[in-house]
């Protein structure tokens, strides 16, 4: 099953996360299929490069959204119904 969520990136004390497609079972800095996006909390606008059409596309063929990317959406308000 593909699932959307966050892989850890940067340096030590300073993480970026990309927004990635992968499977289920992977590990969470496993292999992914695709980037949707990134995350860096220590900026101000934290979401950057978000691809919400592929994002409706994806979830439309079954891909589950993790619950820390969706409330990441929710928060920068970017509907994804």
């Amino acid at each position: 099953m593909l699932t959307v969520r966050l892989s850890r990136g940067g340096r030590r004390n300073d993480p970026v996360y990309t927004i990635v497609v992968t499977d289920s079972r992977k590990s969470r800095d496993g292999g992914f299929l695709e980037k949707l996006g990134q995350y860096n909390p220590k900026e101000a606008t934290a979401l950057k490069n978000v691809k919400v059409d592929r994002l409706k596309i994806l979830m439309s063929k079954g891909a589950t959204i993790s619950d820390t990317v969706r409330t990441l959406l929710k928060n920068q308000k970017i509907a994804l119904n």
